[in-house]
């Protein structure tokens, strides 16, 4: 069904399937001055966002290969990642299915890379990284399956990871002429990629006279021009589990074997869903936890369930990273595209991968093509970039494992310095473990929001009878574009969903897909967009979930407070439980897991205890924290919403006024460290109009002084789903 076209046929396929432009004019393109390393800088709506340039990172390019997506894990051509490894690092490793002949294996350099999707990687140099190791990188990187290197980018006094393409997204007005468009393009010296789809007027382009950090002039050039909406750079951005040892105490141990803990739980599990795990689903119910006494600190699922079709007829799109849907626990609320779909795309059944350079086409003659995957779980490449890391975790012994992960090691002995060896490299091979079952937050999302236990030990959702609809818009190592979210939203909506669900905070603001978001609330009246509120610890909501019209979501801890970690302050709308391992994984939230897969495990004897963020021995089922899995627990609640109104009479407006009505700060507690920083916040003023936009710590939106404590730290309180699905039959 696959099929791999060069870049004209491309090219030629993707437009004849969207607009038809008409030929360029021969017209100079405008010169466009090029920013200094001093001063970059994007705009968003007219507000320069600055932007620094990191000399710590080398982005790399792979040169495109035939399909890497392929799901037959005994057939997979070697990925570029794996290549770029076995040149500086000087693998393979003692875990690798393939070998080079001694004479062929180099010498390792002192540098770490990181796969970002399967067309990227970027590479870390030590801080003290001499002029000799570059110029061994550079020689290294002159390889036939490497394209082009890249600048790395970062936010202004930050340390995050943007890679910067020569690739801008960039917006027509409304009803603006072909003839318009393409006189624009040629003006400006741009050539189209392609056209964005499910999206109007807007294209991703690429300059045919500059590259590198001239793509930041050109984008902000074309701002100020007449019929263009926005341009806006296709940032590269990476957005990862933050499992960061950065603690100077040893990490928890995987704890006592799940049998052990579970037998030290009472099991209270009366509900519709019972569960060898309910114990542990503290988020649902927290009365095992905390007794019958203690305030309850959940969402009371059971008691929504009780009196609901418990989300049946609903469908959320989770837009996120790997989707393994046919986890056990996920498979039976898979939402499927009927085969008679006018619109359904090449292949598509369950959702659709946005992060996928494949040309995916009906047939052998190349009819019918779009970019793109329909299938939102792991591929071969990726599984062999992965396995071989996962497998040193727990067969390389001490000496080989300080050798192989020197530069994490190293870091981990720098931030961590009372820790023993020992623990140092205990901390290091959780990490990976962490990282790598972190690939699967997709997954974990999905399953907060619909899981239904296929066996007496299973995970459960908050709307076990929702159906999900996978999206993928990360690739490996929190890869993602502003292309690939824009097309994954307006896909999502074309798709009627009821809800979509984004545990992705922490983007830079994007003037393409708060357009694009602007756009699909107007067109889709009664749709819900949902997104975790950061994990940033900020006053001021990350984004999306900063753009109006979204829910966004803080996180609290089994005992009712604030999860350190959580975003507060302007711009919060409600919270749910998000969990806190920090000193025990067990009051993290539980949900499904995508390790599971047994082509991960072969030719590596099954774990005898808990690993990482998992709980069983092949993590099929993980504890996790964010405000990544306090988003879906709302997108659940949403759902359970819908499903007790099957006509869907109320409007957006009226579910999130219904949502925040009822949820309550009864069992939440405000620290005493947040009330000291309340206390000063509340003298110095809540935000003025000038900090509009996004530009934190000091809030996205003014607040109305004055506010209490607790809507300062929690909005309007942890949802309540019983008090929201009365709220909706009382409608």
């Amino acid at each position: 069904m696959k099929r791999i076209l060069n870049s004209l046929a491309i090219s030629t396929v993707l437009l004849a399937t969207q607009h038809t432009l008409p030929p360029a004019n021969p017209i100079a393109p405008a010169p466009a001055q090029a920013q200094t390393a001093d001063e970059l800088y994007y705009t968003f709506y007219n507000q320069r966002i600055p932007l620094t340039q990191r000399t710590d990172q080398i982005a790399v390019v792979f040169t495109p290969t035939a399909d890497s997506n392929t799901r037959d894990f005994n057939t997979s051509t070697e990925p570029g990642f794996v290549q770029l490894q076995q040149d500086l690092l000087g693998y393979p490793d003692p875990s690798t299915t393939r070998s080079r002949t001694p004479a062929a294996t180099p010498e390792p350099l002192a540098v770490s890379v990181q796969p970002l999707g399967s067309r990227y990687a970027v590479i870390q140099l030590p801080a003290d990284a001499d002029a000799a190791l570059q110029a061994a990188v550079q020689e290294r990187l002159q390889q036939s399956y490497i394209e082009s290197t890249l600048p790395v980018l970062s936010r202004a006094n930050g340390d995050d990871t943007i890679v910067l393409p020569n690739e801008i997204l960039l917006s027509f007005e409304p009803d603006t002429p072909q003839s318009q468009v393409t006189l624009t393009l040629n003006r400006y010296g741009l050539e189209v990629v392609r056209p964005l789809r499910f999206s109007h007027d807007r294209y991703l382009v690429k300059s045919r006279n500059g590259d590198g950090l001239e793509v930041l002039a050109i984008a902000n050039q074309l701002n100020g021009v007449a019929d263009i909406q926005a341009a806006t750079p296709n940032f590269v951005q990476t957005i990862a589990y933050d499992s960061t040892p950065s603690s100077t105490t040893p990490p928890p141990d995987g704890g006592p074997a799940l049998n052990d803990l579970l037998a030290a739980l009472p099991n209270v599990n009366n509900t519709t869903y019972p569960s060898d795990l309910w114990p542990l689903l503290w988020h649902l119910d927290s009365t095992a936890q905390r007794g019958q006494i203690q305030t309850r600190t959940d969402i009371q699922a059971p008691e929504a369930w009780a009196i609901s079709r418990q989300g049946a007829g609903v469908t959320v799109a989770v837009i996120d990273s790997l989707i393994q849907w046919d986890h056990p626990d996920l498979q039976g609320n898979l939402a499927a595209i009927a085969p008679d779909d006018p619109n359904r795309l090449p292949g598509e059944v369950h959702g659709w991968d946005f992060t996928s350079d494949t040309v995916v086409c009906v047939d052998q003659a190349g009819t019918d093509c779009v970019v793109g995957d329909p299938d939102t779980r792991i591929s071969a490449d990726e599984l062999e970039v992965l396995k071989p890391h996962l497998h040193n975790t727990f067969t390389l012994s001490a000496a080989e494992f300080a050798e192989t992960y020197e530069s994490l090691v190293q870091q981990i002995r720098q931030r961590a310095s009372p820790l023993s060896e020992r623990e140092v490299l205990q901390s290091a091979r959780r990490y990976i473990q962490n990282q790598i079952a972190a690939e699967f937050h997709g997954t974990w999302s999905a399953g907060v929001v619909a899981a239904r236990p296929a066996e007496a030990m299973g995970a459960v959702g908050v709307a076990p009878q929702a159906q999900i609809l996978p999206v993928r818009v990360f690739g490996l190592g929190g890869e993602i574009t502003s292309a690939s979210l824009v097309e994954a939203i307006g896909y999502a909506a074309e798709r009627n969903v009821d809800v979509i669900n984004l545990s992705l905070g922490g983007l830079l603001p994007d003037r393409a897909l708060t357009d694009q978001i602007f756009a699909v609330q107007d067109a889709h009246p009664d749709l819900v967009i949902v997104a975790s509120a950061g994990n940033d610890s900020l006053d001021g909501v990350a984004f999306p979930a900063a753009i109006p019209g979204v829910v966004s979501v803080g996180a609290t801890t089994l005992e009712g407070r604030r999860s350190p970690y959580s975003t507060f302050g302007a711009g919060l709308d409600v919270v749910a439980p998000g969990g806190e391992t920090s000193f025990t994984a067990n009051q993290g939230i539980l949900t499904t897991g995508g390790t599971g897969l047994q082509a991960f495990w072969s030719g590596l004897a099954t774990p005898d205890s808990r690993w990482g963020v998992a709980i069983d021995p092949l993590g099929d089922y993980v504890q996790v924290q964010g405000t990544s899995f306090a988003a879906p627990a709302v997108s659940g609640v949403l759902a359970l919403m819908k499903g007790e109104d099957p006509q869907r009479r109320l409007s957006r407006d009226e579910l999130i006024s219904l949502l925040a009505q009822s949820a309550n700060h009864d069992g939440l507690l405000v620290s005493q460290a947040d009330a000291n920083q309340y206390r000063l916040q509340a003298a110095i003023g809540f935000g003025t109009a000038g900090d509009f936009p996004f530009l934190r710590p000091t809030g996205i939106f003014p607040i109305a002084d004055p506010i209490s404590a607790e809507a300062y730290f929690f909005g309007r309180g942890l949802v309540n789903a019983r008090a929201a699905v009365e709220a909706v039959q009382a409608q």
